[in-house]
C-alpha cells in the first residue's frame, strides 16, 4: 500500500514559498474535489488568472512535487482553490483525495506561470478545454464575471458525461446572467467530437479571438491541428500542459557538439555537458541525481543559482523575473554557453 504525509511544518523543501492550510474540500463531481488553501500568516494571495502552485508532499518517504491551477479568481484574494481530479495509479491525486482534510498543511511554491489573459488582452476570447484542463479557464473566466470586463467569451468544454462536466452549474449561471458569455459543454468520450465544424459553429469569428486550451496532450494537439488547417495565426493561441514526466538523461555515448564543462559545487562533481542538452539530462546521463519533478521548467524544483558562466534558459513559466535577476536557474531546461559552475 502506497502511504503519504505533507512534508513536516518544520521543514519546508528549500524552494518553498511559504505553509498552506487546507480550510474546506468539496466534491465537484464524482472523481474531482476542490481544495480551499489559506496562507498560515496573515495575508493575501497575489496572481494572475491562470497560474499554478506547486505542492510539496512526503510520498513513501520521497518528496514529490505536483503543480496545480489555482482555480479561485484573484479577484477574492483571501483564499485560493485546487481542484483536482483523481487520476488512476496517480499517487499525488489519490493522496489529496483521500487524506487532505481541513487543518492540514502542506509546503507550496508559486504562484507562478505565464498562461494567463493579463499577459494577453483581448476585446475576445475562445476557452478550449477537455478533463481537468478546464480549472485555468474557470480562473480566467470568474476574473472577468467578477470584474464585468465587457468582452466576448466563448467556453467549449469537453467531458466524458454529463456528470463529469467540471463547474457546470456555475459556468451555465455565467452563461445566463452574463451579456457575452457563451458556454458549450461537448460531451467527447474519445476525444473526436472537437472538429473544424464545431469550431466554427460555436465560434464562428474564432480566427478574430484570443485562444487559451488546456486539457490532455492528445486534446491539445487537436487543437493545434484544427487551428492550423484553418489558417489561424497561431501568435493568438495558448496552451498550458502539467504532463509530468521523469527526467530523462541525455544519451549515452560522446558529448557531441560544443561540448562545455558544468561544475556542481555542492556535490564536488564537474559533468560534460553540450550546448544541446539540459544541465539536469546531463546530470542524469552521469549518474549524479539532482533535485527535480516536472522536467519542463515549471515547477521549480530543480531551481539553482548559476555561481559562474551564463546558460539559455527557456522555462515555462517556473522561475520569476526576480529570481532570474539575482542568477537563479532552472537546470532542466536551462543549456550551457560556456563553462559553468552552479550551486547544485
Amino acid at each position: 500500500m502506497t502511504t503519504a504525509t505533507l512534508t513536516a511544518a518544520g521543514s519546508p523543501p528549500a524552494w518553498a514559498d511559504g505553509l498552506l492550510v487546507c480550510r474546506r474540500v468539496h466534491d465537484v463531481t464524482p472523481d474531482v474535489r476542490t481544495f480551499v488553501l489559506a496562507p498560515t500568516e496573515p495575508r493575501l494571495f497575489r496572481h494572475d488568472p491562470g497560474q499554478y502552485l506547486t505542492l510539496c508532499l512526503d510520498i513513501d518517504g520521497t518528496p514529490v512535487e505536483r503543480c496545480y491551477t489555482i482555480s479561485s479568481a484573484p479577484t477574492r484574494p483571501d483564499l485560493a482553490t485546487i481542484t483536482v481530479k483523481r487520476v488512476p495509479g496517480g499517487p499525488v491525486s489519490n493522496w489529496l483525495h483521500d487524506h487532505l482534510t481541513p487543518g492540514d498543511t502542506v509546503w507550496a511554491r508559486g504562484p507562478l506561470g505565464g498562461f494567463t489573459i493579463n499577459q494577453h488582452p483581448a476585446a475576445k476570447y475562445l476557452f478550449l478545454s477537455a478533463g481537468s484542463g478546464v480549472t485555468p479557464l474557470m480562473s480566467m473566466t470568474r476574473t472577468l464575471y467578477d470584474l464585468d470586463h465587457p468582452v466576448d467569451v466563448v467556453f467549449v468544454h469537453s467531458a466524458r458525461t454529463y456528470d463529469d462536466i467540471i463547474f457546470r452549474r456555475e459556468l451555465d449561471l455565467i452563461a445566463a446572467t452574463a451579456p457575452d458569455f457563451r458556454v458549450w459543454h461537448l460531451l467527447d468520450d474519445h476525444g473526436e467530437a472537437l472538429d473544424a465544424r464545431l469550431l466554427r459553429e460555436t465560434a464562428p469569428d474564432f480566427a478574430e479571438r484570443e485562444v487559451f486550451t488546456c486539457g490532455p496532450a492528445g486534446y491539445m494537439a487537436a487543437v493545434r491541428d484544427i487551428l492550423t488547417a484553418e489558417g489561424f495565426d497561431m501568435a493568438h493561441h495558448h496552451e498550458e500542459s502539467f504532463a509530468f514526466e521523469t527526467p530523462r538523461p541525455a544519451e549515452p555515448g560522446p558529448v557531441t557538439g560544443t561540448g562545455f564543462k558544468v561544475h556542481l559545487a555542492r556535490t564536488g562533481r564537474t559533468i560534460e555537458c553540450d550546448a544541446d542538452t539540459p544541465v539536469l539530462a546531463a546530470a542524469a546521463r552521469e549518474g549524479v541525481t539532482l533535485p527535480a519533478s516536472c522536467a519542463q521548467g515549471m515547477c521549480g524544483t530543480c531551481k539553482t543559482t548559476l555561481l559562474s558562466g551564463s546558460v539559455d534558459m527557456r522555462h515555462a513559466g517556473g522561475i520569476r523575473p526576480r529570481e532570474i535577476a539575482a542568477d537563479k536557474i532552472l537546470l532542466c531546461c536551462s543549456t550551457p554557453l560556456e563553462d559553468l559552475v552552479v550551486d547544485a
